[in-house]
């Protein structure tokens, strides 16, 4: 898509930024990396072909690359650590995703069942009756749908009750390539249970959307002295604690959203922009112009603030805030009534500057994209 010159320039800065480590000034926006710089953080980066990957502690974070021609081959992308993964699964891989059309995903699956690994699947309903699915099926994999009016949107993988894979990413050619997405793995027993719990309700006893219970085991977790939260809806009811932490910003919010429709939320960060909190987003472009009339896009420009349409002509997906470049809230919720109150989604807040700096890096990039 055609910038305007300055913008591009811009553009470039922030990309040549970011590509040695050191922060881009933008005016009136956002200085992306916290005084923690990449080369004082625990792990490091890792090799991916296609997007940008970062090994913390306990979790590894990988963010796909639409912007980069190679993402035109379809291979190489964050889908390929999540199958090394799922190959050394040794007694069960759990999967509740939204839609699935990777052969990679559908191959790793079907390797896991060949050599004894329990393998079962919860799916969208409406997203069952495709290809990679049907040929799942056709090899004894068992997949359950939800069956009703809500979306069973999670994206989410277990491995082994041990780790999690989750994220804004759907496990489809698109949603790996095409589209801005964000896909972590956790290692960590205690969260793992409570995705194993969640997966359950819907697979073992058919609860789902409404229905499903608020049961968590382990909603408060610290690992490696980083606190994460695990929240499902609607049974957890986020938008209240997604409320309570942006109202309690103190320095700036960034925030990254394929669908803004909350107006609770929207309300709160039109109030912090107005009171010297740092506020600035990017939008799908589509869900904007769709959603015209209920989403928040209007209020946000209407308060001149730093919020703007996208510039990928694939997918802005990400669900993704970042408060006072401490803490991140991630996962398949778009901030929205229909998250909050029909569809199966699941989120994590992880309370770490560390991994705050990578997904600050992430948005300026989405940043140095956007629309002005």
């Amino acid at each position: 898509m055609l910038k305007r010159s300055i913008f591009s320039a811009l553009a470039a800065l922030v990309l040549a930024s970011l590509a040695c480590g050191a922060p881009a000034d933008l005016p009136g926006v956002v200085t992306a990396v916290p005084p923690t710089t990449a080369a004082s953080l625990p792990g490091g980066p890792l090799a991916i072909d296609v997007g940008f990957a970062y090994a913390g502690p306990f979790y590894e974070v990988y963010f796909t690359d639409p912007f980069n021609r190679a993402a035109q081959m379809q291979e190489g992308g964050p889908d390929i650590p999540l199958v090394a993964a799922m190959d050394k699964a040794r007694l069960s891989l759990d999967m509740a995703v939204y839609s699935l059309s990777l052969k990679s995903i559908r191959d790793a699956l079907t390797r896991a069942q060949r050599r004894g690994v329990q393998v079962r699947v919860v799916m969208e309903s409406d997203n069952m009756d495709r290809d990679i699915p049907n040929s799942l099926v056709a090899d004894g994999i068992q997949i359950i749908g939800d069956r009703r009016e809500g979306l069973m949107h999670d994206k989410f993988v277990i491995i082994d009750r041990a780790e999690v894979w989750t994220g804004s990413m759907n496990l489809t050619t698109s949603g790996t390539y095409d589209d801005n997405n964000n896909l972590i793995r956790v290692r960590s027993t205690k969260i793992a249970e409570n995705y194993t719990t969640e997966f359950e309700e819907m697979y073992v006893r058919d609860l789902f959307g409404p229905d499903a219970l608020a049961a968590t085991p382990n909603p408060v977790v610290t690992v490696d002295g980083i606190s994460v939260e695990t929240l499902f809806s609607p049974d957890d009811k986020p938008a209240r604690r997604i409320a309570e932490l942006l109202r309690a910003a103190t320095s700036s919010i960034y925030f990254m959203a394929y669908s803004f429709t909350a107006n609770e939320l929207g309300a709160i960060l039109i109030d912090k922009a107005r009171n010297g909190v740092t506020v600035a987003g990017v939008m799908e472009e589509e869900q904007i112009k769709s959603n015209q009339g209920s989403t928040e896009f209007d209020p946000f420009t209407q308060a001149r603030m730093d919020v703007y349409a996208d510039g990928n002509i694939g997918l802005m997906h990400h669900k993704v805030f970042i408060i006072d470049e401490q803490i991140v809230i991630l996962g398949s919720y778009n901030f929205s009534m229909s998250a909050e109150k029909r569809n199966d989604e699941n989120l994590l807040i992880f309370f770490d500057p560390n991994l705050a700096a990578q997904y600050l890096a992430e948005f300026q990039r989405v940043y140095a994209e956007a629309k002005r």
